[in-house]
């Protein structure tokens, strides 16, 4: 069996040394709220009765959030040369 969402997710938390509250701002910058319960419940054992399946809308927002928490933000576009002429 390959890697969960769940398994992804606590990898990358253990990876970067992210504490629930770097996650729940890093969800912030994508405008995604999650609560430290939500996050309590997907880093449980799959065999907890309060164990909670990391999606794929979850896990992508978290990965969206992780670039713009580690690149910055992305400049404003500049207009082509091709959009100037107009």
């Amino acid at each position: 069996m390959g890697l969960t969402n769940n398994d992804v997710f606590k990898k990358l938390r253990v990876a970067h040394k992210l504490r629930d509250d770097d996650i729940i701002n890093i969800f912030k910058l994508v405008d995604f709220k999650v609560s430290k319960s939500e996050l309590n419940a997907i880093f449980r054992k799959e065999d907890h009765p309060k164990y909670m399946e990391c999606g794929d809308q979850f896990l992508r927002n978290f990965l969206d959030g992780l670039i713009i928490h580690l690149r910055g933000p992305l400049p404003p576009k500049r207009p082509n040369k091709s959009e100037k002429r107009k």
